[in-house]
Parts: C-alpha cells; structure tokens; sequence
C-alpha cells in the first residue's frame, strides 16, 4: 500500500519575528492520500518543489519520473516506512509522468516572480577565460551531484543555517543588468559580510572552495540524494571530506562571486533537481 505524504504548507519561519508564511504549492487529486495501492492517484507537485511518498511495502519499485529514479529508502522514524523523495526541477515542462503502477504525477508551473539584479559587467557577462572556469566549474559539480551515498548520515529535522530576512526567494527569474540570464535555484538571506553560517544537518563536504558565480562555496552531502549549498561567503571553515554535524559553523557570509551586495545563498539539490530550500524542509521535517 502505497500511501502519498502531501505535506503541503510551504512555511519560513523567522525565528526573531516569529512570523510565518505559509503557500499551497501541491495537491493530491480527490484526497490528501493514495489510500490503495490498487487505485490511480494522481498527485499535482509545482516545479521547483517536492512531494514526500510513503509505502509499507517491504521491496517497493522504484519511482519514474522522465529519465530519473526515485529509489524508495527507509522512513527516518518510522521503521514500518519506506519513503520516495520526488522533486521537480524548475525547468521542468508541465506534463503528467506515470512514477508508478499506482501514481501519476501532474506537474505544475510555479508562481514566481522575476526581479532585477545590476552586478559588475565582468560577472554579468564574463570574457572567455571565465566562461572557461564556469564551465569547469559546472562539470566538476555535476559529477559530485551525479554520485549517490546509499548511506543516510541524517537522523533529525533539517535546519536553517541562520536566522535572518528573506532578500529573495527560490525561483525568481535572474536579470542581470537588463538580461534574463537564470532563475534563482536558492534562497538568499540578510547576512552581513562574516556571519557565521551553519550546517542545515548532518553530512559531509564535497565542495569547499572559491568559484567564480557562486564565490566562497560549501557543499554538504547528507546521503540518499540529498545535498545542501551555501554560497557566496567570505571565509570557509571547513574542507572537502570534513565531517559535520548540523549546526556546526561551516563558514563566514560574505559577497563573493557574481552578487550585488553580501548575503547567504542556500540551497538544495535532491535526487538530481535543485529544488526550493524551504520547501523542502518544512516536509522532510514533518516526517519525524
């Protein structure tokens, strides 16, 4: 029995202001859950997103989306569970995916919004030499993404790396200096330069270095497809291959790399798709 998590409160919490917010970002078609596995259930998830799947079958098959396998691994407090952690990336066309016998997956558009960002030229359109090392850059993180730790070094709820204001949210297309050039695959808090930044949960760095878009980089593998980013910082404490803990200091925030002003970049990469970082933590939370 295959039974969907919806989990659809779309919460930031700020922590001074003890303010929250809260969107609906996705549904279920007729009820909160697949209530039988021999019924079609079609889920609707927005892109960007992520939508939490829950089955007590003991060897489920794995979830198809397009081109990408969601392997089902064990509930993280629930040892009855096993869990499917489905994520559409921002680029995603809508359309419905067959994931399994039981489960079809509408994909939506997103409700974001575009907003303006006026960078130094060299970072707004970089010459050869740094489209170059953009260009390596890319690939050497794509390699790092494409590699799958079985291992779940996460036992707890995910945290923010600090508590701060929004300055701009997952999703928002990026013009640079009067140019659609990207969307924002993260969520940038306030965060003067040298604010200590923290892990969101237990991992292991696989990135520590300076690049050119991102600036001061940290990456952290936390196992079973799920990495945390942290970009733009002034100083980095830690180094690839470092064990950390969450809430352990991984760095300092800064205004490195292609930025109009310091803040933290923080994001989540999640079975291959960059998906919104609040999002997915409100629901992964909700499973303990």
């Amino acid at each position: 029995m295959i039974r969907c998590a919806t989990m659809l409160v779309f919460a930031l919490f700020f922590a001074p202001l003890g303010l929250l917010l809260a969107s609906d970002l996705g549904d279920v078609a007729g009820d909160s859950r697949v209530a039988h596995a021999d019924d079609v259930g079609e889920i609707a998830v927005a892109k960007g997103t992520t939508y939490i799947a829950t089955t007590n079958e003991q060897n489920p098959a794995p979830l198809t989306l397009g081109k990408r396998k969601i392997a089902w691994v064990a509930h993280p407090t629930d040892p009855a569970q096993k869990i499917a952690i489905l994520t559409i990336p921002y680029r995603e066309k809508p359309q419905i995916f067959q994931a399994s016998k039981t489960m079809r997956v509408r994909v939506l558009e997103g409700d974001y919004r575009k907003e303006t960002i006026n960078v130094a030229p060299s970072h707004a359109k970089p010459n050869k030499q740094n489209q170059q090392r953009i260009e390596r850059e890319r690939k050497e993180a794509q390699q790092i993404y494409s590699r799958y730790t079985p291992k779940r070094y996460w036992d707890s709820p995910f945290a923010l790396p600090l508590n701060s204001a929004i300055t701009s949210p997952y999703g928002s297309a990026r013009i640079f200096n009067g140019e659609i050039a990207s969307y924002h695959s993260g969520t940038d808090f306030r965060a003067n330069i040298g604010t200590p930044i923290a892990a969101s949960n237990d991992g292991v760095v696989v990135i520590a270095k300076d690049r050119f878009l991102a600036g001061g980089s940290v990456v952290i593998d936390h196992g079973q497809g799920i990495f945390s980013m942290y970009y733009h910082c002034s100083e980095l404490k830690v180094s690839v291959g470092d064990a950390v803990k969450k809430g352990d200091l991984i760095a300092l925030s800064g205004n490195s790399g292609r930025v109009s002003g310091p803040h933290l970049h923080f994001g989540f990469l999640v079975n291959g798709a960059q998906v919104d970082p609040l999002d997915f933590i409100d629901k992964i939370n909700l499973l303990f």
